[in-house]
């Protein structure tokens, strides 16, 4: 709408309602109009309640009066309500005021002296940190920085005091850090035969309480790094102090003054006994400090009795979160310096030089110190290291294959050079059997002096046969040297335990050879060739029996020396057993195949006809008895007993099929008498050898053979 568009302009609005415009004087008659309307209204209400407007008028005076009245009423009780106020009201709210001043007053002076204990902050921060108390610090600092926010908040005064008291709470973290890493160093590098008590507990406690307080974990890897470096150190000094003294007694052999380019075993295993013992110690300490922390963080957690914090010092403020953390961490920092110190050693172990000649000794004291350092390590750290263990596996498992492969050569020279005849017994071997019987853990190598210790109690002459229980074993000499080595190679798993299963698996496979072949050597005729020997005979197969007999016997009790160090079950012993027990089935079946033949032969050629006994069961007779003469010292009664009943069996079989071939009957004529009479003289001979059960020689034995 435009801004001259205005209504109150006469002109405007006769141009906008041009069609409504009156004269004055009808105006006024209209308005006159309309006020007779209203007049002419007002008299008829007014006739209609002309009853209640007379009234009023009538009682006018009256409500004036009264009202009168009651302004007088109102005007006294004011007054005396005036009275009441001054009197009972102004004086007690007057006391209300002063006490609400007093009030505020008292606030005001805590505020001062609230302000007051707040600027003396920094004075008593610089007492707390000249006597070392962190936590005590940085508690002033946090409650301080607390009462600045809210109960101090807008003062103009104290408007730098939070900045401030930040630096200040930085300074005491890089003062924690540094003082930790100075305490670390002074830990770690002092000397090992000093007191292996924790270094200050106090300050320990103090700085570690002070770093958990602020959550700073990291001084744990800082401490593991410490531990690390201190590691190295020990070893290269160790490292050095071994090389000087190699350096040395190569000086005074050659005269030369170089340097020995690598270290002999003897060093080597010097070096190795004193730097497990130095980390071990090593490994106490951090275990001292680890303890110290684990309790600390304990203490601040709530989890024990403080007995370690000064009491103003001693606020809970490690959460249960933060305190698994703490833990892990703990943990964490064992385990890794136990791993490193497992693997310094083990690449000392690995890095020996293998043209340097490891003696048994030497390795069974390498396996005790390896023992004994990863014990040490798994009581520390609660957790086993593989590294030292698998480095002395190689080492060892380089021995174990040169001591198996040296033995196993020994063996098949032995074995090739063997003549197959019965050899005396040394007593140092009796003693060994005897030990086996008992099952004694072998532990000491024949040789050693705990072994002639116990040779001298013992006759020192040598015995015919190794006396086993009850029976005597007549062998030959490449199964003495065998059991022998037997012993060493169980002596060998004793002092190397943890490669005792591979100990066993090579001599399984040794026993394996021996068996193999002495077959070979005795069944096949290969002793013919190797040890010039000019016939395969009874008693060389008879002392080959006996000796893999005596090889069984031993086996069970070498399965259970190795047993008892390992918890393998060396299923193999099984299979050797079996190859054994077929091999001296072997040879009694040779045994008994010469007898056959040459029994047989004579057999074959004989005739019912004088001279009685004949030159064939003469000759019958003779083998029999030769066959005692080299069996009877070397096999066993029941064995013996055993060959000559199947030789009497087969025989039985023999002479039957010869009377049929030959159609002599059983009917009292000359040619039964004369069979009679032979078998008679064969019987004769049994009886004398004593090789038979009394009913194979009695005289009804032989009625058999003239059944049809």
């Amino acid at each position: 709408m435009q801004n001259e568009f205005n209504l109150n302009d006469p002109k405007i609005f006769s141009q906008v309602f041009e069609n409504k415009s009156k004269s004055e004087h009808d105006v006024q008659d209209e308005l006159s109009f309309y006020l007779d309307i209203v007049e002419e209204q007002i008299a008829k209400q007014v006739s209609q309640k002309s009853g209640a407007f007379f009234h009023a008028m009538t009682s006018h005076d009256t409500i004036m009066e009264q009202m009168g009245t009651a302004s007088n009423e109102v005007r006294v009780l004011r007054s005396k309500v005036q009275r009441m106020d001054k009197c009972l009201t102004s004086d007690a709210l007057k006391l209300m005021a002063l006490a609400r001043s007093k009030t505020n007053h008292k606030t005001l002076v805590n505020k001062l002296k609230l302000m007051a204990t707040v600027l003396q902050t920094q004075p008593t921060l610089q007492l707390l940190l000249s006597s070392s108390d962190y936590v005590g610090a940085l508690e002033l600092i946090a409650g301080t920085q607390e009462v600045l926010a809210k109960e101090l908040a807008g003062v103009t005064s104290l408007r730098h005091l939070p900045s401030q008291l930040k630096e200040m709470s930085k300074l005491i973290d890089k003062m924690l850090s540094t003082e930790f890493e100075r305490y670390a160093a002074a830990d770690l590098h002092r000397p090992l035969n000093s007191d292996e008590g924790v270094l200050e507990q106090e300050r320990l406690v103090s700085l570690a309480a002070g770093l958990l307080r602020q959550n700073h974990l990291q001084f744990l890897e800082v401490y593991r790094l410490e531990a690390v470096t201190a590691a190295q150190a020990l070893l290269k000094q160790l490292m050095i102090e071994q090389l000087a003294d190699a350096d040395d007694e190569l000086n005074e052999l050659t005269g030369s003054g170089e340097v020995a380019p690598t270290m002999d075993s003897a060093h080597w295993l010097k070096v190795l006994k004193s730097g497990s013992e130095a980390l071990v110690k090593l490994m106490h300490r951090v275990r001292a400090v680890h303890d110290v922390v684990k309790e600390t963080a304990d203490v601040t957690c709530g989890l024990r009795e403080n007995t370690i914090i000064s009491p103003s010092s001693a606020e809970h403020f490690l959460s249960q979160d933060d305190h698994v953390q703490v833990t892990k961490k703990l943990k964490v920092l064992l385990t890794s310096v136990c791993d490193y110190c497992n693997e310094r050693l083990a690449a000392l172990v690995s890095t020996q030089s293998d043209n340097n000649t490891v003696t048994a000794h030497q390795v069974a004291d390498l396996a005790k110190i390896v023992e004994e350092f990863t014990n040490a390590c798994e009581e520390i750290s609660g957790k086993q290291s593989a590294a030292l263990k698998a480095a002395f596996k190689i080492q060892a498992g380089n021995y174990v294959h040169k001591f198996n492969m040296q033995r196993k050569n020994k063996l098949a020279l032995l074995l090739d050079a063997e003549r197959w005849k019965s050899a005396d017994v040394p007593t140092e071997i009796q003693l060994l059997i005897d030990k086996m019987a008992m099952g004694d853990v072998i532990k000491s190598l024949p040789g050693s002096p705990c072994e002639q210790e116990m040779s001298t109690k013992h006759s020192s002459k040598p015995l015919p046969a190794l006396k086993v229980g009850s029976q005597n074993y007549v062998t030959v000499g490449a199964v003495l040297i065998l059991i022998r080595l037997v012993s060493e190679y169980c002596v060998c798993a004793y002092d190397l335990q943890l490669l005792s299963p591979v100990i066993g698996r090579n001599l399984i496979e040794l026993l394996r050879t021996f068996n193999s072949r002495s077959c070979q050597l005795v069944l096949g005729a290969g002793a013919l060739r190797t040890a010039g020997l000019k016939t395969i005979t009874s008693t060389n197969l008879a002392l080959a029996s006996r000796s893999l007999q005596l090889v069984l016997w031993i086996i069970p009790h070498i399965r259970n020396n190795f047993q008892s160090l390992s918890g393998d079950n060396f299923n193999g012993f099984d299979s050797v057993e079996r190859d054994i027990g077929h091999h001296i089935q072997q040879l009694e079946a040779k045994v008994l195949s010469i007898m056959n033949t040459l029994l047989g032969d004579q057999l074959s050629d004989w005739e019912a006809k004088p001279p009685v006994p004949s030159k064939h069961f003469r000759n019958i007779s003779r083998h029999l008895t030769k066959l005692h003469e080299a069996v009877s010292s070397v096999l066993p009664e029941e064995q013996i007993s055993d060959i000559y009943q199947e030789i009497h069996k087969n025989f039985k079989t023999r002479i039957r099929e010869q009377i049929l071939r030959m159609n002599i009957q059983s009917n009292g004529g000359p040619q039964h008498g004369i069979v009679t009479t032979e078998v008679i003289f064969y019987l004769q001979t049994m009886k004398m050898l004593k090789v038979l059960p009394a009913k194979c020689v009695s005289d009804n034995a032989m009625e058999d053979i003239w059944d049809r």
